[in-house]
């Protein structure tokens, strides 16, 4: 007997974005190297569609070294230049300087703690790093960003974080699964 597989609305019938959905989207993330990338590709996502980005990703790894923080922090303006006339990448010259401008942040994040411990400690539920989770009937009762967004974006500015606005921080609870938005009947809802 085939089950029939429900997936959130918003994935449509693209494979690629239906992967995403059930394999990425709201799975908590816990790898410090991981949610460095995810951050970096929330924040080249900001005014464009997530299927550009997602479409875009292997070349984003290609073109940035993996997300190895490390390198990325000495990357100079040769460099984004090159990045400039990549065009596997969104060529957005603030975005690109925004991924090394992070990547200096992740690193002095890193002297102190994980980076997990600090962005699922802003979050709600941090101190199981469980994500929260919500029970929307459908995309429409998602919100775009919500307190804990807030704060997040809030002290990834503070430390010295760009492309890190409420909204883009909201996407990035849910990529990494600090929050559950998985519409109520969707095959892939945490129960």
């Amino acid at each position: 007997m085939n089950s029939i597989i429900k997936r959130c609305a918003w994935c449509g019938d693209d494979p690629i974005y239906q992967a995403y959905h059930d394999h990425e989207w709201g799975v908590p993330c816990h790898d410090d190297d991981k949610l460095f990338a995810m951050l970096c590709l929330e924040g080249v996502q900001a005014g464009l569609s997530w299927i550009t980005v997602l479409k875009k990703r292997k070349a984003y790894y290609e073109a940035f070294d993996g997300f190895d923080a490390v390198k990325i922090a000495q990357y100079d303006s040769r460099k984004v230049d090159e990045l400039m006339n990549n065009e596997g990448i969104i060529r957005h010259r603030l975005k690109i300087e925004a991924i090394i401008s992070n990547a200096k942040a992740y690193l002095k994040i890193k002297q102190n703690q994980s980076f997990n411990d600090y962005v699922w400690g802003i979050v709600a539920n941090h101190q199981s790093q469980t994500p929260l989770i919500n029970h929307p009937k459908d995309i429409n009762d998602i919100p775009t960003q919500t307190q804990a967004s807030q704060a997040l974006s809030k002290q990834l500015k503070k430390d010295g974080f760009k492309f890190v606005g409420p909204t883009i921080c909201y996407a990035y609870m849910q990529a990494c699964g600090m929050v559950d938005d998985h519409v109520i009947d969707c095959t892939y809802k945490r129960k």
